[in-house]
């Protein structure tokens, strides 16, 4: 899959959970380590079939996002998701944390520079 259609992806480590959409009692525990605008990779020992639709709910810093996702890959590892349905609040707090990602990167390059 190309970039351009993943978007820019960022290291990024935070606990989580996924259920299949519609199942929102059945969560499996998960991480996040990558994330962007449009999705994340998450770690877990869950196994959904590519492009089923789940939800995924990702904790970081005492606050929390939700969103339904669909899968866009699968790995032994995990899975990479594909974010859709993000409610305003929770695409804030997207953005607040891609940011807080960046600034801190930003910081190690000035440091390194």
């Amino acid at each position: 899959m190309d970039q351009e259609r993943r978007g820019l992806r960022f290291a990024f480590t935070a606990s989580a959970e996924i259920a299949p959409e519609g199942c929102p009692t059945v969560f499996v525990p998960a991480r996040v380590t990558e994330l962007s605008l449009r999705g994340c990779f998450l770690e877990t020992s869950a196994s959904f079939e590519v492009r089923r639709a789940v939800v995924v709910k990702i904790y970081e810093s005492n606050e929390y996002f939700e969103a339904g996702a669909a899968v866009l890959y699968v790995k032994p590892s995990g899975m990479g998701l594909e974010f859709h349905e993000i409610q305003p609040h929770f695409r804030a707090v997207l953005q607040k944390w891609i940011l807080a990602v960046l600034d801190k990167q930003l910081e190690t390059q000035q440091i390194r520079g």
